[in-house]
């Protein structure tokens, strides 16, 4: 029997014909009996696509033999394709939606202006170095930090990352325009934009985490800085670095510990919360 796997990765480069990238991964992914999420933009493409091992490996390599994805960084994970309702590759102004479009300048370098790069272990020396004067910065919705998140992070009152730009004008993280700001997400992507629009606003010492808590997590698991489960955006809900991860979610019904997302109110429901198993049994 065939292993499945989960692949994600991002790529930020200018592409002049999204419409023909999308449908040469459509074309790719039936082929290859894979399902999952690709968005492809004008800034570049965003994809998590799931299913057998020799059928993702196949997939990998035709990623990578378009010459702007060829140093794609591929972020490979336990799962299959039915974790995945179906297949969705769709053409979209931005890869991850901030609402600003005209405002992110991307070169075959990447996004222009964003945050300094932060391997897992250079977060380790910045702590060490700046101590409490380091502030981490969750990129994520609101409801992904609830049940894992750097320790003493700074969440924001988000519920997509389209409320991202209206907060920071707001002045609701003015003061934090001095300190030095690690913003992080899952695999880095949203963090690539974010950080960039913290720049654009005046914050001075922005970074971000490369290749996001996915990255980190298998650097230190959570042995670091890291705290609880990470969300990911399939039928798994969340995944763990270890078999001691910590548990700081809170049921929104009866406020017992728990790391379980699920849809809400039912299984149909488009909205998450955080539900522990008795106040949301799987089968129902």
């Amino acid at each position: 029997m065939a292993t499945p796997k989960i692949v994600l990765f991002y790529v930020f480069t200018p592409l002049p014909d999204p419409e023909a990238v999308r449908l040469w991964q459509l074309a790719v992914c039936e082929s290859l009996g894979l399902r999952g999420r690709i968005i492809v933009s004008p800034h570049g493409v965003n994809a998590t696509v799931g299913g057998d091992l020799p059928d993702v490996k196949r997939y990998v390599r035709a990623v990578r033999s378009y010459g702007p994805f060829k140093d794609a960084d591929i972020k490979w994970s336990e799962g299959a394709g039915d974790d995945f309702p179906r297949l969705s590759v769709k053409v979209r102004p931005e890869i991850v939606t901030f609402g600003v479009p005209g405002e992110l300048k991307v070169t075959q370098d990447g996004i222009l202006g964003g945050g300094g790069r932060l391997s897992p272990d250079d977060v380790h020396a910045l702590v060490a170095d700046r101590g409490e004067e380091v502030v981490f910065l969750d990129g994520r919705n609101q409801i992904e930090a609830q049940i894992g998140r750097f320790a003493g992070a700074v969440v924001s009152p988000v519920q997509s990352t389209r409320d991202f730009v209206p907060l920071i004008d707001s002045g609701a993280l003015d003061h934090l325009k001095d300190r030095p700001l690690v913003t992080y997400c899952t695999g880095g992507v949203r963090c690539e934009v974010l950080s960039a629009l913290l720049r654009n606003r005046g914050f001075s010492e922005v970074y971000q985490l490369d290749g996001g808590i996915v990255r980190y997590g298998e650097r230190f698991g959570d042995d670091g800085l890291w705290e609880g489960s990470l969300y990911v955006f399939d039928k798994r809900m969340n995944v763990d670095f270890s078999d001691h991860a910590a548990v700081i979610g809170r049921c929104s019904e009866c406020a017992e510990p728990t790391s379980r997302i699920a849809n809400h109110p039912d299984e149909a429901g488009r909205e998450l919360a955080v539900l522990c198993e008795r106040c949301r049994p799987e089968s129902s």
